[in-house]
């Protein structure tokens, strides 16, 4: 009976990295998708947004201080020089996304020279685990036995490409706790009072979003569904049931110096937002377009909204359409300086399957990259 050192529940991010680095080792990866790499092939339009400049814990939905260590030991510099060394071509993008040049199949093919010394378990798909004198792993199609478990199975975003529950699953039978999984980095629904937005199906411009203290100035799309776009997606990472405020006028720095400067002008010429956009909204509220000057308090108070636009969502587009999953293993039970299980000797838990979640623009990947390699510097064979 074979028994392999490692075995990684998965074959995306984290598990490529953290397997790259253990050559020496019996290493086997299982994977209910029939090639590597899954979500990092299909990622940022098939260029795989792998890591950003300015990753910090502060970029995350987690415990800061369970992060900022991992995140400091193997930084996004650090995940600039690995891809360089191998000659993977990048390309920056605003707010320091970077970006494979040309593919990420450039990537996966690097991942898949460095593993070349693992065994793969493709197309087949993990039931369930036990530990005896080592872990027994029964899939599909055969038992796999290992001496140590990586559980490294992501979250429940991109059914299409494999996403289970399999992790939580192996997380709560050993004692963990899981915190609620939920869709993340995914458009917004509305309510009723909103719906005015769906008449504006393709406009994007760019927005301030405000959320449980945060902010993000980016692109709002406006979708058949509801909202969308890098600021909706980011913010609803911190969203929860309740307000969220969109300022649809960060040009503006003043409303009051606006109506001033620009008295002359009818409000659709004034604004300077899309005219389909300020129709709807005029419309919604009950009021015509008339010059800036011809306002009345009340008029000019609906319009002002506009710069601090409140409301509560209705809930969001699901996993079905959501980048990433927030919640999940609780990290108060996870070894921070090994990611090995405080609750089982033997198992760990790395990327996705953690309560660890990052916003739009190559922070998760980041957040995979590191934890892998803090589990690899950590490993004692």
């Amino acid at each position: 009976m074979k028994i392999h050192d490692i075995l990684f529940i998965g074959a995306g991010a984290s598990a490529l990295m953290a397997a790259s680095h253990l050559e020496g080792h019996d290493v086997a990866l299982v994977d209910a998708n029939p090639k590597i790499g899954a979500k990092l092939l299909i990622s940022g339009g098939g260029k795989c947004n792998l890591t950003n400049r300015f990753a910090t814990e502060q970029n995350y939905l987690g415990d800061e201080a369970f992060i900022k260590p991992v995140l400091q030991a193997f930084d996004a510099s650090s995940t600039l020089s690995f891809v360089k060394k191998h000659r993977l071509n990048l390309e920056e993008r605003a707010h320091g996304q970077m970006f494979c040049a040309n593919s990420a199949k450039e990537l996966i093919s690097i991942f898949g020279r460095l593993t070349s010394f693992c065994t793969f378990y493709l197309s087949t798909k993990v039931n369930r685990i036990e530990k005896k004198d080592h872990f027994v792993i029964y899939t599909d199609k055969s038992e796999i036995h290992a001496k140590k478990v990586v559980v490294a199975s992501g979250g429940l975003s991109y059914a299409s490409i494999g996403a289970s529950d399999i992790g939580y699953k192996i997380a709560e039978q050993f004692g963990h706790t899981i915190i609620t999984p939920s869709p993340a980095l995914v458009g917004l629904t509305l309510q009723k009072e909103q719906f005015w937005m769906k008449e504006l199906s393709g406009i994007a411009l760019p927005v301030t979003i405000y959320v449980e203290g945060k902010s993000f100035t980016e692109n709002l799309l406006f979708a058949h569904k509801g909202i969308s776009g890098p600021s909706v997606l980011s913010a609803s990472l911190y969203w929860k049931k309740g307000n969220l405020t969109i300022d649809f006028l960060p040009h503006i720095h003043s409303m009051d110096t606006l109506f001033k400067q620009q008295s002359k002008k009818q409000i659709i010429t004034a604004l300077g937002l899309p005219r389909r956009l300020i129709k709807a909204f005029l419309d919604a509220v009950g009021m015509e377009d008339k010059v800036l000057s011809k306002l009345s308090p009340h008029e000019r108070e609906l319009l002002s909204s506009l710069k601090a636009y409140t409301f509560a969502p209705a809930g969001n587009f699901g996993y079905t359409k959501a980048e990433v999953t927030k919640g999940g293993v609780c990290t108060d039970e996870i070894d921070g300086a090994t990611f090995e299980s405080k609750k089982c000797k033997d198992l760990y838990f790395i990327g996705e399957v953690l309560d660890v979640t990052g916003e739009l623009g190559g922070f998760n990947f980041q957040w995979a990259f590191a934890s892998a390699m803090r589990l690899v510097k950590g490993f004692i064979f």
